[in-house]
């Protein structure tokens, strides 16, 4: 047994105190933080876009631009991320992170111009690339099997869901009663107190194995792919899809994303994610899924801060209060997981949940520019909620099931990059097909009719993750206790 959770080879699990340094209640409570932290971040600017436009002179294809800047780096960078935690020690990524995270955020909050916000943004999407897969691997090595397992994840998905759901309230609360400014100022205190945490509750463990150099190139080959990528989907309001524009972005796109996936596979130096992970059937099934999911959800996120502002003519504080029946469901839907956890396999809540959501998607898809709150939003925001909750804890366990020791950084980077590649091109397409359904109308029956529309297709891929689930994860054994002692079997194994 190594001392420290920080070592990939650490198998301590459900002891709070065995003699080697391993604290996995501290662990879990940094990881926490954090998580709640990056959470809130994907969220918290959502309801101070039309306050940001306003202050900061952004177009309307521009302003997008303040969450893709977030998600393209943060998800084009975690695969980086996840293998600097393993190679360098997860200990001093995390803490690395946090720094960056909250300088960022810092210099966002005092930006005077849109190319500031969107250069800090990004800056904030590098430290989180850093600092998430290095938590989620410490969560991983700490908590390896069982029911502690189970217990750990259902904390994990609780806050991952708090943050992401509570963001869009503390958002409008701060737009409307200090500033736009705020929702960037608000994360370097949490920054703060997480990195003092971090600096205090974790105990670096021994020099981590090292191997080739890190693959510098194909973090920036994906990088780059993804944003040209989105780039040239956003400007379809611009140029038709048919147009040399268009078809030359997509195209470059593609081209550097295939480059990427060469490198990775003749690359000399540590390849950034070793194509042979996704030989398993778990890994690739739950990434896939979690894709779809971010997609759907971030956008659902997106228009329903837009309807409530633009469609109903709610100010932003009104419309954060009005997204806290989600962030209950969310947060009520994770810890049902975590109950249900010991009965069912984690493939089953998984599609179980992404069903729940793509019903409440495709019910906020009928929403109507005469409407309101009770019969629009209420009903709808605790069954995607609810689902979705259902959703956070099974996919983690998912897609780290069977991974080995070493790889646990690189498997946690790859989880989080699909959900924020996922929620980057699912906002870019649907909001696009949002435009286009919308055309140069700004009544608020036209912006209906556009936001409907995107949630509707934000169903349809909901929908399509609960078939992956369904089809491509294999069954897995539920958790069980061994009789006589504090330790927990591991499920049976899902690839």
């Amino acid at each position: 047994m190594t001392n420290s959770p920080d070592s990939s080879n650490s198998p301590a699990g459900s002891n709070s105190s065995n003699g080697s340094g391993v604290r996995p209640g501290l662990t879990l409570a940094v990881v926490a933080v954090v998580q709640f932290m990056v959470s809130l971040d994907l969220s918290v600017v959502n309801v101070g876009l039309p306050q940001i436009a306003t202050g900061l002179g952004f177009g309307a294809a521009g302003l997008t631009w303040v969450i893709h800047a977030y998600a393209l780096t943060f998800g084009g960078l975690l695969l980086l991320g996840g293998k600097a935690a393993d190679r360098y020690g997860r200990k001093r990524v995390l803490l690395l992170g946090l720094a960056l995270f909250g300088l960022a955020s810092l210099a966002g909050g005092f930006a005077r111009e849109p190319g500031q916000l969107v250069a800090a943004r990004a800056a904030q999407g590098i430290g989180a690339a850093m600092l998430a897969p290095a938590a989620l691997a410490l969560l991983t090595a700490t908590f390896p099997a069982g029911r502690a397992r189970v217990r750990a994840f259902g904390v994990w998905s609780a806050v991952n869901a708090a943050g992401g759901a509570l963001g869009v309230l503390i958002g409008g609360l701060l737009t409307q009663y200090a500033d736009w400014r705020w929702v960037m100022f608000v994360n370097v205190p949490m920054a703060a107190c997480a990195l003092a945490l971090a600096w205090r509750g974790i105990t670096a463990g021994g020099p981590p194995a090292r191997g080739g150099r890190p693959d510098v190139l194909g973090a920036l080959l994906v990088t780059a792919g993804m944003t040209l990528l989105v780039f040239g989907v956003v400007r379809t309001d611009r140029y038709a899809w048919s147009s040399p524009v268009t078809l030359t972005t997509l195209a470059v796109a593609l081209v550097l994303l295939a480059a990427f996936l060469r490198v990775e596979r003749t690359t000399t130096r540590d390849p950034l994610v070793r194509l042979g992970l996704f030989a398993n059937r778990s890994v690739a099934g739950a990434n896939a899924c979690n894709l779809l999911v971010g997609a759907g959800i971030a956008s659902a996120f997106y228009f329903m801060s837009l309807y409530l502002q633009h469609v109903l003519g709610r100010g932003p504080a009104s419309t954060g209060v009005m997204f806290l029946p989600l962030a209950l469901a969310v947060v009520a839907g994770s810890v049902l997981a975590v109950k249900l956890g010991y009965r069912f396999a984690a493939r089953t809540l998984l599609a179980s949940g992404a069903l729940l959501t793509a019903t409440g998607l495709a019910w906020f898809g009928l929403i109507a520019a005469d409407g309101s709150f009770t019969a629009d939003v209420l009903g709808p925001s605790i069954v995607v909620g609810t689902g979705f909750g259902l959703c956070l804890g099974p996919v983690v366990s998912l897609a780290t099931a069977g991974v080995a020791p070493h790889e646990t950084g690189t498997a946690s980077g790859l989880l989080n990059s699909s959900r924020q590649i996922g929620a980057s091109l699912g906002l870019a397409a649907l909001g696009a097909a949002a435009q286009h359904r919308t055309g140069h109308g700004t009544t608020p029956d036209a912006l209906n009719d556009g936001y409907a529309l995107g949630l509707t297709l934000g169903a349809a891929l909901l929908a399509a993750a609960a078939l992956i689930a369904l089809t491509v994860l294999r069954r897995t054994g539920r958790p069980t206790a061994r009789s006589g002692n504090n330790r927990s079997l591991a499920p049976a194994a899902s690839d």
